[in-house]
């Protein structure tokens, strides 16, 4: 990644058609379905993505990488991406742009008390939203010139990407039932489920964080959760 601006001009200069061109994203996010739809995203915008799917290894990347900008889940499966945002907007670390993101819509106030320039509410799929999330927070200097039409485009992505996502609960679910597991697969589900606009199971697994996710579980409950993960592995269109 350059070290100043007039470095990233010299190398890439962004276009209207790709206002993100030369810019290198660093994404942290444990789901793959939400992942792909951020790679989707980045690939039509032009910018280089990488990923990172927990907080250690996104402290290896940032050890290797200086990305321009940031996109921080706020619930990781070893801590939360608060902790990471408040790094990151420390002077010494600062990207050009770090974004929270996250399916509860009630962390936005603490994702910019720790830090963050902004916030993607989950699912993310609109190009124009993306981009302007981006572009309106970068120095006008890694900006492109001149008018620049909005696009009218929304980005699907791979739907064996839910399926590994659902796996996965079900693997979390069906193991250990300790209270930091049990609060780590509901929210991740709630989270994966309002981003595959699935009504039925974010309720679920909102109703079982808020309850259940705090203690060691009620059987019975996790039994039902399960059910319904399982069903969604069933259908054709995870398939």
């Amino acid at each position: 990644m350059p070290d100043s601006i007039a470095d990233f001009l010299h190398n890439a200069r962004p276009t209207a058609e790709r206002p993100l061109m030369g810019h290198t994203i660093l994404l942290v996010e444990d789901s793959r379905f939400a992942s792909e739809a951020m790679r989707l995203l980045c690939l039509r915008s032009g910018a280089r993505i990488r990923r990172a799917d927990s907080l250690r290894a996104a402290g290896r990347h940032l050890r290797a990488y200086h990305p321009s900008v940031v996109i921080v889940d706020l619930g990781l499966p070893d801590g939360s991406g608060l902790d990471l945002i408040a790094e990151l907007a420390a002077p010494s670390a600062r990207a050009l742009v770090i974004l929270a993101t996250s399916g509860d819509v009630s962390l936005v106030d603490a994702a910019r008390a720790a830090g963050a320039d902004g916030f993607l509410a989950k699912p993310i799929t609109s190009l124009a939203q993306f981009q302007e999330a981006v572009l309106s927070r970068l120095p006008d200097a890694a900006r492109p010139t001149g008018l620049r039409a909005l696009p009218d485009e929304h980005v699907r992505p791979d739907r064996l990407a839910l399926r590994d996502d659902l796996e996965h609960i079900l693997n979390l679910l069906g193991g250990a039932q300790d209270a930091g597991t049990l609060r780590y697969a509901s929210r991740f589900l709630a989270g994966l489920a309002r981003s595959a606009e699935d009504a039925e199971l974010a309720a679920a697994a909102e109703a079982f964080a808020g309850r259940d996710g705090d203690g060691e579980g009620d059987p019975v409950r996790i039994g039902r959760l399960t059910g319904l993960v399982e069903d969604r592995l069933r259908r054709r269109a995870v398939v």
